[in-house]
C-alpha cells in the first residue's frame, strides 16, 4: 500500500527569528506576502495524497491554531484523517520520554490508530515544492529503512552552516554520514519517510535506552546498523533558521523565474483566505518589483519589497528592499530600506530606517516608531 501519514515536528525549530518569533514560532511566521512558512509543508502533503496530518507543538502556538483552525484551506477538515494540532500534553505519570520523544509517546494513539502504512516526518524551516509520492517511490525501491530527503546546493549561505549534511554512496545513494561539515553541499531537509511500524520500534528503543531526540538517537546515530537511503530534491528550496536567511529568501522571490518555480501551478501552495478589497493605487504613487497582497493603500513610492494585506503607505513615503507585514501604517515622509516590519506596527511621519542587506532592521509587532 502506498498511503502517508504526516507528522510536523515543531519541538526541535527554536525561536530562530528573533522578533519575528517573539510572540509566535516559526512555522507561523508571515512569508512572501499571503502565506505562513507553515503553508509550504502542509501544501505538500496534500497534494502528495496525504490525508493525516499531525502537528506536534511545545511553544507560542495561539498563532498557528489561529492560522490552521480545522485545516479547511487545505481540505483537511473531514470525518476520518485530517489535520490534528497536538500541543504538549505531559500527564502520563509513567512517561519516562524526554526531549521531542515525548511527543511521540503521547501520541502514539495516532501513530497507531491512523491509516497509513508509513509515516513521514518533516519541520517546517525548509521551503519547497516537493511531490512525497516520488519520495515514496524510491523508498520502496530501494528497501531502505529509513528514507531521508536533501538538497544539493549550488552555494553554501550562513544557514546551511547549522543544518545537517549527508555523506552519500553515489552509487547506490545509501546514508554513510550525518554530520555538520560546513563545506559540505548535500543539505539534509530535516524531513524523513518510514514505514509505520519500524517508526513505532524506534519510539519504543529510544524510550526505553533514555534517549531525547528521535532522528539524532535512532537514525543519525546508527547509520552504520540501518539501511539509509537518501532521495535528492532538485527544485527550488530555500533554507530559513535566521532574520538574514528569512530576508534574503524572501526578496528572492522578487525573481520571477524563483517565484514561479515556487509558486507552480500544478501543485499551488494553499493559506487561509482573507477576503479583502483590491489594493489602492493613489496618484503619484511608483510601484516597482514589489510583492502586493490584497486591501493595500499605496500613496507613495515602493520598490524591491513585499508587502502583506492591508499596508498603508502614506505619501512622500519611500521604501526600498524591504518586508512590511500585515495592516502595517506607514506615514507620510517615511524612508525606509532594507528593513522587515512586522504586523500592527506604525511608523510615524519622517521617520528613517535603515538596515543592510546582511542585517536587516527589524521592528516587532505592534510597535510604534
Amino acid at each position: 500500500m502506498n498511503r502517508i501519514a504526516g507528522i510536523i515536528n515543531l519541538d526541535q525549530e527554536q525561536d530562530f527569528l528573533d522578533e519575528l518569533t517573539y510572540f509566535r514560532c516559526g512555522a507561523a511566521v508571515p512569508y512572501a506576502g499571503h502565506y505562513r512558512m507553515i503553508d509550504f509543508t502542509i501544501s505538500n502533503m496534500v497534494h502528495s495524497s496525504i490525508e493525516s496530518i499531525a502537528i506536534f507543538t511545545r511553544r507560542k502556538y495561539r498563532s498557528l491554531l489561529d492560522h490552521l483552525e480545522q485545516g479547511k484551506a487545505w481540505d483537511l477538515d473531514r470525518q476520518r484523517g485530517g489535520l490534528f494540532i497536538l500541543p504538549p500534553d505531559w500527564n502520563d505519570p509513567t512517561d519516562i520520554s524526554r526531549g521531542d520523544l515525548k511527543h511521540f509517546h503521547n501520541n502514539m494513539d495516532y501513530i497507531n490508530r491512523v491509516q497509513a502504512d508509513y509515516i513521514l516526518v518533516t519541520g517546517a524551516q525548509n521551503i519547497c515544492n516537493i511531490n512525497f509520492q516520488d519520495v515514496l517511490a524510491e523508498h520502496k525501491a530501494s528497501k531502505a529503512d529509513v528514507t531521508v530527503i536533501y538538497k544539493k546546493v549550488c552555494e553554501l549561505y550562513p544557514e546551511h552552516h547549522l543544518a545537517s549534511k549527508l555523506t552519500i554512496n553515489k552509487q547506490n545513494n545509501r546514508v554513510t554520514a550525518i554530520h555538520n561539515d560546513p563545506k559540505s553541499q548535500d543539505i539534509y531537509m530535516n524531513m524523513y519517510l518510514v514505514k509505520k511500524s519500524y517508526l513505532y520500534a524506534l519510539i519504543e528503543e529510544c524510550i526505553a535506552r533514555g534517549h531525547t531526540n528521535l532522528f539524532a538517537d535512532a537514525i543519525k546515530a546508527n547509520v552504520e546498523d540501518i539501511h539509509i537511503h537518501a532521495y535528492e530534491y532538485k527544485g527550488v528550496h530555500s533554507l530559513i533558521n535566521s532574520v538574514e536567511s528569512y530576508y534574503r529568501n524572501s526578496t528572492k522571490l522578487l525573481n520571477e523565474i524563483e517565484h514561479d518555480a515556487l509558486f507552480n501551478e500544478d501543485s499551488p501552495i494553499y493559506t487561509k483566505v482573507k477576503d479583502e478589497a483590491p489594493t489602492k493605487f493613489l496618484p503619484n504613487s511608483k510601484v516597482k518589483n514589489t510583492i502586493v497582497a490584497n486591501g493595500c493603500v499605496i500613496e507613495g513610492q515602493v520598490e524591491g519589497s513585499i508587502l502583506f494585506r492591508g499596508v498603508k503607505v502614506g505619501k512622500g513615503s519611500t521604501i526600498r528592499n524591504s518586508i512590511i507585514m500585515q495592516r502595517c501604517e506607514i506615514d507620510s515622509g517615511v524612508v525606509l530600506e532594507n528593513v522587515i516590519i512586522d504586523k500592527d506596527c506604525k511608523i510615524n511621519s519622517g521617520r528613517m530606517l535603515i538596515g543592510a542587506k546582511e542585517k536587516p532592521f527589524v521592528v516587532a509587532k505592534r510597535k510604534i516608531m
